[in-house]
């Protein structure tokens, strides 16, 4: 069955173990293959067969998290008939995450309802025979909104609480205030009064606590929303007994506690706001990023110039870039001259000087000319949404910490329901008088002081805001556990051309035996034009335009090329391979000593010449080795180039170990070298050659230039090709990973601390016994420790 990965938020999740339920929920679905759930940004990524994403929603909505589907509204052209509405639901339904798909003959129009994204829908209509356009996207930014009924919510509890605090409370603190009480309104109406506020407080903005509370606790499954319930159901249940019918409760316990549940629903809502605004917070990078896009593009239709949106863009589309404007999509520059700003992507902050056969970036921003370009990528497969995946993959990674983080919060809520009920049966047991009094607040207290919530947001904020961050400074993290383990890694290993030198190498010597460099240069050229090497290119910089015909072209993996020029047999590689076809070499030290790669040229079996190459080293590549070295890194340079040459390099740059005349096949055993006893290693390479030991390495490292974002083998990949670009990756990987200790340890902490203090450890010693309204403040203020804490990755800078 095919397969697909759908990302989607979802609605109820509270805490870790609202996370390890819809987890359960989903799995259980025949077909689903992989999922997690991300309580940071309340989302779920699941890989499943396609045809059972609806079982996969139905599960989630029995399980009460629900998922909260993309409503996607698209205009269709070319239906002409009930048989065309059916051909173009069936296209939007076969669509992986398509839930359902109205369309609408009359209006032209079709509504759809998904769980995936909304590029693939406009393709699934077009492969029909149709043609759509995006009309509307409802989609809504899940976590602002949440934010914002918060707040809605708080403000109203706020309003209805104060009232019943001060009139509940106000005594306490001015003895005078309750005797004006008695004389005025009354005692009893006085409860009265914050009977009805306390009950507003919770029928109204406590209500989300109830429908998401009361389900869990029926489906045995509760969750932090249960505690609440039980928490304010509790003191509102007690207080309602002594205001209407004091005679059931026992002699001298006729207080109420109606400024406790207001208070708790008030404060919790607080909490919940002060949350999820950090929470929305911690996806500003993906925001960012997404605001990258343009919104319309100026494309050349019939000879005029027409503005259009950006997802009406089709492959070979001539665009017309004005000064100043943003890119729209990937392509190539058919006409005029600019200079382009690619800092987004790149991270170098000088411009780019683009011309007729460049290409271009969408969201890079154009300088003072006009370009006009030709569209050669749109929608998902343009770099900048390339680079938007990445990050959406590494923020919703889960970490091997987070899993028992995970297994730990699933059986958290019912230990903590248990422990309340220990608590007040205690109490009731050897409590002081007013026995049920104390056992009521003390069970409420423990009930409400627990936050699950805090242990689920440590990890998965962290991991939200340092990878967010590291998108800012140009480090991608396409695979999530990189991020743990790049912090550990003991050997840091670069491959030498293009990336500690500046991958354009130039040709510095020619030297022909028989004295006719000009002959030889072009021959040698003729053959390395078949060739995509980076030496390839600086030979044929140097060669006359007009080069001979080659036949019989091979490479020879790691060794060179051959070819026949004009009836001659040419071969260009190293000595070493020479050695092994019995060619004479010649005395290659005096290159190698001048850091230069000496090439070598056989014709027809016997040894013409000697090239020499030379790729200079990247000005910060000596200061990033140092540096390194600083934070107690072995650093390892692997190189095919000679040992003369490797040492030549690694000298200037300060590094010790050195592994050269490898081969591309030969770089994996190299890693493997270094991975002896232990060690953890990356791999910096260019993402192309060195796949094979960016997959070997415990972390591989690939440094493009932002037209090479895709590379599959590695697990981070640094935008620029500046190697200092390792150095942020380990610093944004040490200090989230510090960051998750730090909010685990409070998380933990705090639950393991105020727990036995809400439960009235310290009754016996002090006296003092917590209040419910308290136990809410300190729970309250946990979730949003953890979330603020985590957002303190946002200040890292680049190194």
């Amino acid at each position: 069955m095919e397969q697909t990965t759908l990302k989607f938020p979802l609605d109820g999740l509270s805490c870790g173990s609202c996370v390890a339920r819809a987890e359960r929920a989903i799995n259980a679905v025949p077909g689903v293959r992989a999922v997690h759930v991300n309580l940071a940004d309340t989302s779920a990524a699941v890989t499943l067969e396609k045809s059972v994403t609806q079982d996969v929603s139905d599960a989630l909505q029995d399980a009460g998290y629900p998922a909260v589907p993309t409503q996607v509204d698209l205009m269709i052209e070319g239906m002409h008939c009930a048989s065309c509405v059916g051909r173009v639901e069936g296209a939007l339904l076969a669509v992986p995450g398509v839930l359902s798909a109205q369309v609408n003959l009359a209006q032209g129009s079709a509504h759809v309802t998904t769980l995936g994204q909304r590029e693939p829908l406009k393709a699934a209509i077009a492969s029909a025979g149709y043609e759509a356009t995006l009309q509307t996207d409802t989609e809504t930014d899940h976590q602002s909104d949440e934010a914002n009924s918060f707040r809605r919510q708080f403000l109203i509890a706020a309003a209805l609480t104060i009232p019943v605090f001060v009139l509940e409370m106000g005594g306490h603190v001015v003895p005078a205030f309750h005797h004006w009480i008695g004389q005025t309104i009354g005692h009893q109406n006085s409860w009265l009064i914050q009977c009805v506020l306390a009950t507003a407080v919770l029928v109204w903005p406590g209500q989300v606590f109830f429908t998401k509370g009361v389900p869990s606790l029926l489906r045995r499954a509760p969750d932090m929303n249960a505690l609440v319930v039980l928490g304010t159901s509790a003191a509102w249940l007690f207080s309602t007994t002594a205001l209407f019918a004091p005679n059931l409760l026992p002699e001298g316990t006729r207080v109420v506690y109606y400024e406790a549940a207001a208070v708790i629903v008030t404060l919790i809502l607080l909490g919940r706001w002060l949350e999820a605004r950090a929470k929305s917070r911690t996806g500003a990078a993906i925001r960012a990023l997404a605001g990258l896009r343009p919104k319309t593009a100026r494309v050349l239709r019939d000879g005029a110039e027409v503005d259009i949106a950006i997802t009406d863009i089709q492959i070979d589309d001539t665009l017309i870039i004005r000064p100043g404007e943003r890119i729209p999509t990937d392509g190539t520059v058919t006409e005029g001259e600019s200079a382009v700003d690619e800092s987004m992507i790149s991270g170098e902050p000088l411009p780019v000087t683009k011309i007729t056969g460049d290409p271009v970036v969408g969201g890079t921003i154009n300088g003072t000319g006009t370009l006009t370009m030709q569209a050669t990528k749109i929608g998902a497969d343009t770099v900048l949404s390339q680079i938007i995946t990445m990050v959406q993959d590494a923020q919703g990674a889960r970490l091997p910490v987070q899993d028992l983080v995970n297994r730990i919060t699933a059986w958290f809520v019912p230990l903590v329901i248990a422990i309340a009920t220990v608590t007040f049966i205690t109490w009731l047991v050897f409590g002081p008088s007013p026995v049920v009094s104390y056992a009521l607040v003390a069970g409420v207290s423990v009930l409400i002081i627990a936050c699950p919530c805090a242990m689920g947001l440590a990890t998965p904020t962290a991991i939200m805001v340092g990878t967010g961050q590291a998108a800012n400074l140009g480090v991608l993290f396409r695979q999530g556990d990189a991020l743990q383990t790049l912090g550990q890694v003991d050997v840091v290993a670069f491959d030498k051309t293009g990336t500690l030198t500046k991958g354009k190498p130039t040709l510095t010597d020619v030297t022909a035996l028989s004295g006719d460099q000009d002959a030889l240069l072009r021959d040698v050229a003729a053959v390395e034009k078949r060739s995509e090497h980076p030496l390839a290119q600086a030979i044929l910089a140097a060669a006359p335009v007009t080069l001979p015909e080659v036949s019989h072209f091979e490479t020879h993996t790691g060794k060179g090329l051959s070819g026949m020029v004009k009836g001659r047999h040419i071969r260009i590689g190293t000595a070493r391979w020479f050695d092994e076809l019995g060619i004479e070499t010649a005395d290659t030290d005096s290159l190698a000593d001048a850091g230069k790669t000496p090439v070598l040229v056989a014709v027809d079996g016997q040894l013409a010449g000697m090239l020499g190459i030379a790729d200079e080293i990247r000005p910060e590549a000596a200061r990033v080795i140092q540096r390194l070295k600083s934070q107690g890194k072995q650093v390892a340079l692997i190189t095919g180039d000679t040992e003369r040459t490797g040492q030549v390099v690694a000298t200037k740059l300060g590094i010790d170990h050195l592994i050269a005349e490898v081969r591309p096949d030969g770089k994996v055993d190299a890693i493997r070298e270094l991975q002896q006893n232990g060690r953890k290693v990356a791999f910096v390479g260019d993402g192309i050659n060195d796949s094979p030991a960016l997959a070997a390495a415990d972390v591989g490292i690939a440094i493009g230039t932002g037209t090479d974002v895709a590379v599959e083998t590695a697990a981070v990949v640094l935008m620029s090709g500046n190697p200092n670009g390792v150095l942020n990756a380990l610093r944004i990987s040490r200090a989230t990973m510090r960051n998750i200790k730090q909010n685990l340890f409070w998380a933990f902490g705090y639950n393991i601390m105020l727990i036995p203090i809400a439960a009235g450890v310290l009754f016996p010693m002090t006296g003092i016994l917590l209040s419910p309204g308290l136990a809410a403040g300190a729970m309250a203020l946990s979730s949003v420790l953890v979330v603020t804490n985590a957002l303190r990755l946002k200040r890292i800078e680049a190194s």
